[in-house]
């Protein structure tokens, strides 16, 4: 079968299945993705358990997002310099072994709130080290034309794990009761056992030594920094992603708990539906990119804008809606759209930068996404004691709208092509 053959419609899963690589990579990660299910369910109830302070959660889930977001070009510096696959196995088994410890610990009834804290570090610090190890395997065990299908297969399975899995973990901490957080604990570690397995399994095209290594971590860094800059197209692109997350993103992330908790019936209940319809919104876009690659209007720099657009349009009215459907009718087609247009622009990365420096570049990009988010949520919560929740949203969709017309008018974004 062709590559070009491979990438259309039912070619392309076919190809991608008969690929032994995906299917490690696949089979790996959703093992993976549901054990972290477990732990996103188990750890912040039993903090609240442990402490009964909500002050102690925020505390938690700083620790854990505070160092990923600051060594994570650290991260992607040590996965060029040695391998994607070695860097995921240590990190997975490292992450294994924190899990298994939590769990006997609290089965053993000597766990304290300080011991949380050091899980929490060091689990933080192992994710800024698998994010970019992670994303720098796809390209180098796929031939280009795959990369796009395989990312929209990887990433709608993944997002309906991530849907499915709380249910799953939520009954098993129900169903046993105390013992039930140890047991997520411990199935999380086992996942991420098997995963470290089913890595080794994967076959990477070799770089040439002197393309993978320099003299110092440092500058290996600068490096991808200058090497990011110089690169137009793809510097607009990230700072166009991050200016959304900081001036959108922030405030939606915040705004949307308080308007399911002030103005829509069912409050928690209201919030769940709204979150699982855009998910699903999302899982099906990310389908559907993988199924149809060439739908796009113009380029995939104009799809991105237009998309942009409607979200900043639906996002207008949003904080005046007085029912859960009117929220579901509009993030459900809202994370269709956006689910396509993720999958493109990711693969298009992967395509676009030097597999020597891929783990640095994305690494890089998660950066400037990570160290947005804690600031825009900050603000976003600083705004909501002087804005009401309407004019929050309506902020964020007026604030969209001039960072699509500033790309479309101001930069050459519009003219991003992934043909």
């Amino acid at each position: 079968m062709t590559a070009a053959v491979a990438t259309d419609g039912k070619g392309a899963r076919a190809a991608l299945l008969a690929n032994a690589n995906f299917r490690w990579l696949l089979g790996g990660s959703l093992v993976s993705i549901l054990g972290d299910q477990f732990t996103l369910v188990a750890l912040p109830w039993l903090v609240l358990q442990l402490s009964g302070d909500t002050l102690a959660l925020g505390l938690v889930l700083a620790i854990m997002s505070v160092p990923r977001a600051i060594f994570i070009l650290v991260g992607g510096a040590v996965v060029d310099r040695h391998s994607p696959t070695r860097v995921l196995v240590v990190v997975k088994l490292a992450q294994c072994v924190l899990l298994l410890a939590l769990a006997l610990t609290l089965h053993f009834g000597v766990l304290q709130m300080w011991m949380v804290d050091g899980f929490a570090l060091g689990l933080g610090l192992a994710t800024a080290f698998s994010y970019p190890a992670g994303s720098a395997m796809l390209p180098r065990c796929l031939p280009p034309p795959l990369l796009r299908p395989a990312n929209s297969l990887l990433m709608s399975l993944s997002q309906l794990v991530a849907l499915l899995g709380p249910v799953l973990a939520g009954a098993v901490i129900v169903f046993f009761r105390q013992a039930g957080l140890a047991l997520s604990f411990g199935l999380d570690g086992l996942s991420f056992a098997i995963s470290a397995a089913t890595v080794l399994q994967v076959s990477l095209t070799p770089l040439p030594q002197a393309a993978a290594r320099s003299a110092s971590i440092r500058r290996d860094i600068g490096e991808a920094a200058r090497a990011f800059w110089a690169d137009v197209p793809l510097r607009t692109v990230c700072l166009y992603f991050a200016a959304i997350a900081f001036f959108v993103g922030g405030p939606i992330s915040v705004a949307l708990p308080v308007l399911a908790k002030v103005q829509l019936p069912g409050g928690a209940a209201a919030l769940g539906w709204l979150l699982t319809a855009n998910g699903l919104g999302v899982l099906a876009g990310m389908l559907l990119s993988g199924l149809r690659p060439g739908w796009r209007w113009g380029s995939l720099g104009r799809t991105m804008l237009a998309i942009d657009a409607l979200a900043g349009l639906t996002f207008l009215p949003f904080g005046h809606i007085t029912a859960t459907w009117q929220g579901m009718a509009m993030l459900a087609p809202l994370g269709l759209l956006l689910g396509f247009v993720r999958v493109a622009v990711f693969s298009w990365m992967q395509k676009r930068v030097p597999p020597a420096m891929l783990g640095r570049t994305m690494s890089l990009f998660l950066f400037i996404i990570m160290g947005l988010a804690p600031l825009a949520s900050a603000a976003a919560g600083a705004a909501l004691r002087v804005l009401s929740l309407g004019m929050l949203f309506q902020l964020s969709g007026a604030m969209l709208l001039a960072i699509v017309a500033a790309g479309a008018l101001l930069t050459r974004l519009r003219d991003v092509s992934d043909a």
